[in-house]
C-alpha cells in the first residue's frame, strides 16, 4: 500500500502550477530552517571565527598595544622555537593536564560507582550535590579560599597537621609541592562535573548485561571491566577529551595563588601567554603562543578521536 502524493490545494498533481508549489514550500522550509540556525553561525563567527582569524593576523606583527603595529612576518613563530620559558611552560601543562585527567576519570568513576550502587536515594542526591557544589564557584573564590587554607603559617591545614604531630611543607613555595597543591585543589574544584558525566554514564549500563554476567559466573571485577567500562566507553572517552581540553587551559589558580612560582614551576602555557601580551606588551609573540595553544588541543584531540576506535563501543 502506498502513501498518496501530497498536492497543494486547488492544483492537480503532476501540473506545472504543483511542482511550482512544492518548490516554493521547499524554499520556505529551507528559508526557515537558515532563519533558526543563523543566530549560532552569527555569535560562532563573532566570538570564536573573528577572534580566532584575528589572532592569526596579529601574529605577523610586532605590537605593544601603544604604538602602531610593524609586520614582522614569521618571526614570531620563529621566535617559538628559542624560547625556553615556553617549552618549560609547555611541559608543566601537559604534566598538569595528564595528572587532571588520570585523578578525574579515576576519582570521578569511583565516586559515580559509589553513589550508583551503595547508597539509598536520599544519600546519594546529597553526595551528588555536595560533590557537584564546589564547581559552581569561582575560580577565583576557590584560589583565595585553599591559598588561606593550605597556609604554611596559619592555614587550617597547617594546623591540623600540627596537631598530629606533622609538619605541613611550604605547598606554594617548594617547587616539589607547588603543582602538586595546584592539581589537588583542581581536583576538588572541578571532578563534580566529571563525576556526573559519568554517573549519568554509569546508569545507561542495562541490568540485563549485568545480571547475564553475573549468571555466567562473572565476578564483580570481571563485570566492571568487560561489561560496565565497555558500555560506557563513548561517556569516558568524551569526559577524557573534555577534561584534557579544560585543564591545558588552566590559569586562574596559578596566577593567583603562586603567580607562576616557584622558579616557574606553576606556570602554564596560557598563564605564560598572559604575561607576554598584558605584562610585557608583546602582543604578537603572545597571539603565535595562542596559536601554538590551539594546535595542541587540536591534536591532542584528533589523537584522542583516532584512539578511541580502538576502545569506545558505540551501542
Amino acid at each position: 500500500m502506498t502513501a498518496a502524493p501530497t498536492t497543494v490545494p486547488g492544483t492537480a498533481p503532476g501540473t506545472p502550477a504543483a511542482s511550482t508549489a512544492r518548490r516554493r514550500r521547499r524554499r520556505r522550509q529551507t528559508w526557515t530552517a537558515y532563519a533558526f540556525v543563523s543566530p549560532a553561525v552569527v555569535l560562532f563567527a563573532i566570538f570564536i571565527v573573528g577572534p580566532f582569524v584575528y589572532a592569526i593576523g596579529l601574529s605577523l606583527y610586532a605590537w605593544d598595544l601603544l604604538t602602531p603595529a610593524r609586520f614582522v612576518g614569521l618571526e614570531n613563530f620563529s621566535r617559538l622555537f628559542d624560547d625556553p620559558m615556553l617549552a618549560k611552560s609547555l611541559i608543566t601543562t601537559f604534566l598538569f593536564a595528564l595528572a587532571s585527567v588520570v585523578t578525574h576519570i579515576v576519582g570521578g568513576l569511583l565516586l559515580a560507582i559509589g553513589v550508583n550502587r551503595a547508597m539509598n536515594r536520599a544519600l546519594s542526591y546529597f553526595v551528588r550535590t555536595a560533590v557537584f557544589f564546589p564547581f559552581l564557584i569561582s575560580w577565583a573564590a576557590v584560589s583565595l579560599l585553599w591559598k588561606y587554607v593550605l597556609d604554611p603559617t596559619f592555614g587550617l591545614m597547617t594546623y591540623y597537621l600540627g596537631v598530629i604531630g606533622i609538619d605541613a611543607p611550604s605547598w606554594f613555595s617548594d617547587p616539589t609541592w607547588s603543582l602538586p597543591a595546584i592539581i589537588g585543589i583542581d581536583f576538588w574544584h572541578t571532578i563534580g562535573f566529571t563525576f556526573v558525566i559519568l554517573l549519568a554514564g554509569l546508569q545507561t549500563v542495562p541490568n540485563t548485561l549485568v545480571e547475564a554476567a553475573r549468571t555466567d559466573g562473572a565476578n564483580s571485577l570481571r563485570v566492571f571491566w568487560h561489561v560496565t567500562v565497555p558500555t560506557m566507553s563513548p561517556t569516558l572517552f568524551f569526559a577524557t577529551v573534555i577534561t584534557f581540553i579544560g585543564a591545558f587551559q588552566i590559569f586562574e589558580p596559578m596566577q593567583i595563588i603562586t603567580n607562576g612560582g616557584p622558579d616557574d614551576s606553576t606556570t602554564s602555557i596560557v598563564m605564560y601567554l598572559y604575561e607576554n601580551a598584558f605584562q610585557s606588551f608583546q602582543v604578537g609573540y603572545a597571539s603565535a603562543i595562542a596559536l601554538v595553544v590551539f594546535v595542541v588541543i587540536m591534536t591532542v584531540t584528533v589523537v584522542q578521536f583516532w584512539l578511541s576506535k580502538r576502545w569506545v563501543h558505540e551501542q
